[in-house]
Order: structure tokens, then C-alpha cells, then sequence
């Protein structure tokens, strides 16, 4: 059965305000007389001094250090500029499940609108998109209007069709224009060469990965003669589960997760496995205590 609106929660936004979320970068050494920001003073830290030459502004020069020295020096700063954040949200039938309770699509909802709330308490840019076998690109924007827009698009989305990760992310990655941050979030129950394909054409950016499982596809609770329905392609399998066949199925889901955490290392990524029973507060404390400032 397909669900006719999704319930994505949102009270837990305020236990977010006690945190903060950094989606910010350094940018490497720039002079005061040509920083192509207009800002001054905010988000800007001295990091030393040069000699001033001729192609530097009078106003730039730094009279203090002269009347130590009296020699003519400019300081050097590095600046923090804001990073766009670009959520990338597995829409597929696979995250329809289960058919009651919390899916791991809502799940999954909430830890976006969550992630985007946060960017929101900055004022910076964000943008969520969903994909299944396309890509359904919404453009970065600010502001709570923004957030409110992209959790009522959410909670109408209507999940259908496989997923073609690789093919998603290489459409996406045409649109983000310089080094971001980007959360990609599914439950990667699709080709794992697809996946490291996907992992390696983010791997310039910020990169949080995070996996998002229903408790029984950790631990299977079925047993004996039992039929399984492919959510994507809706093909019924007909089997019979042992003890022997959960550990082999155990197995297989711990060395898939494993592999892609193996990428997500090798290119710098951060990943994170939640079941759905897991508070959604919980599991941004895991995913955002190191980025706290």
C-alpha cells in the first residue's frame, strides 16, 4: 500500500537549539587590501602580516605595527565563507517500508528537515532534493519559508520505482558550483559499485553519508516458509528462513553496510547507520557533536 502523505515530525527542532552546526570553510590566505568580501570584522581572522608594496591601498596598512617597527606591514587574514548545503534524499519504493509505523522515508524526512533547519538558524543556503531513479533538483535557498516549502513537498511525496544512485548524483553534481556540503541519505539496498561510484563524485566535498534501516531488515523476525515482497519491482519471493539463512542474510548486510563505510573512508566522508527506531534526536547528536563549535 502506498502512503497518500507522509508524516514528518518536526517538534524536535527544538532540541536542535542548543546546538550549533558548522557548514563553514576557511578560505586560504587572502590580503586586506584585496578581499573580495565586503564584510569586515565578522567571520575574518588575522593569521600574520607582509611587508606592504606599492599595490596596496594606504588604508590597508597596519600603523600599529609600524609604530613599533616603523616598517610598513598589511595583515594577512583568512577568511570563513558559508558553504551551501545540498541534502540528497532516497525517494524510492525501498524506503515505503514499513507499511506501518514510522518508514524509513519519514525517518529519513525528519533527519533533512532537521539538517536544513540548522543550516536556517545562520541564514545560509540549503537545498533538498529527492531522487529515485531520476533526480527531482530543487534549488539552494534560505529562510524558513524555504524549510517550510520543502517539509510540505515532503509530506506529499508519493514514493515509487527503484533507484539509480550513480546516475542521480551525476546529474546533481552538475549543479553545485563550488566545494559544499552535502548529506546524502537512503538505505543503500542498491549495487554497492554504484554506490562507490556515487561516494567518488561527491568525494571533493563536505560529505555526510547516512544509512537508514526499519529494525527488522537488521535483525530478521520471520522464520519458516515465508513470502517477500520487492517493494520496487513488487515480485513476491517465496522462501524458507532458518536460523542458518538470517545468519547468512546478517552477514551480507553487515559486510554491505561495512563497504561502504571502507568508501566513505577513503574519501573523506563521515557515515552513520540509524534503525528507525533510533530517536531522531539521538541520532543528530551522533552525526553533528563533532562539527559542534
Amino acid at each position: 500500500m502506498t502512503r497518500t502523505k507522509q508524516k514528518i515530525e518536526t517538534d524536535f527542532f527544538k532540541q536542535l537549539d542548543r546546538f550549533t552546526f558548522s557548514v563553514r570553510k576557511r578560505v586560504s590566505t587572502v590580503y586586506a587590501g584585496n578581499r573580495p568580501s565586503t564584510r569586515s570584522g565578522h567571520g575574518i581572522d588575522t593569521i600574520g602580516f607582509r611587508e606592504y608594496d606599492s599595490s596596496d591601498a594606504l588604508k590597508d596598512i597596519d600603523w600599529k605595527a609600524y609604530a613599533r617597527t616603523e616598517k610598513l606591514y598589511v595583515r594577512q587574514f583568512e577568511e570563513e565563507k558559508t558553504l551551501t548545503t545540498h541534502i540528497l534524499l532516497d525517494a524510492s519504493k525501498s524506503m515505503d517500508y514499513p507499511e506501518k509505523g514510522t518508514s524509513k522515508f519519514e525517518y529519513s524526512a525528519m533527519l533533512a528537515a532537521g539538517f536544513a533547519y540548522m543550516v536556517t538558524k545562520y541564514n545560509d543556503r540549503f537545498a533538498i532534493s529527492t531522487f529515485t531513479e531520476e533526480i527531482d533538483i530543487n534549488k539552494p535557498g534560505r529562510g524558513k519559508k524555504n524549510l517550510l516549502r520543502a517539509i510540505d513537498r515532503l509530506s506529499e511525496l508519493e514514493l515509487s520505482g527503484g533507484t539509480s544512485i550513480g546516475e542521480a548524483v551525476m546529474k546533481y553534481s552538475r549543479e553545485i558550483k563550488s566545494r559544499s556540503l552535502v548529506i546524502l541519505i537512503s538505505d543503500f539496498m542498491q549495487d554497492p559499485e554504484a554506490i562507490d561510484t556515487a561516494l567518488y563524485r561527491l568525494s571533493d566535498h563536505d560529505l555526510i553519508v547516512i544509512q537508514v534501516l526499519d529494525p527488522t531488515e537488521k535483525v530478521l523476525p520471520l522464520q519458516g516458509n515465508s513470502k517477500l515482497i520487492d517493494l520496487e519491482t513488487g515480485e513476491d519471493i517465496r522462501t524458507y528462513i532458518s536460523d542458518k539463512f538470517k545468519e547468512r542474510y546478517t552477514q551480507k548486510l553487515d559486510d554491505h553496510s561495512a563497504r561502504i563505510k571502507k568508501t566513505c573512508m577513503k574519501v573523506g566522508a563521515e557515515f552513520y547507520t540509524f534503525t528507525t527506531d533510533t530517536p531522531v534526536f539521538n541520532a543528530f547528536y551522533h552525526t553533528i557533536r563533532r562539527r559542534r563549535r
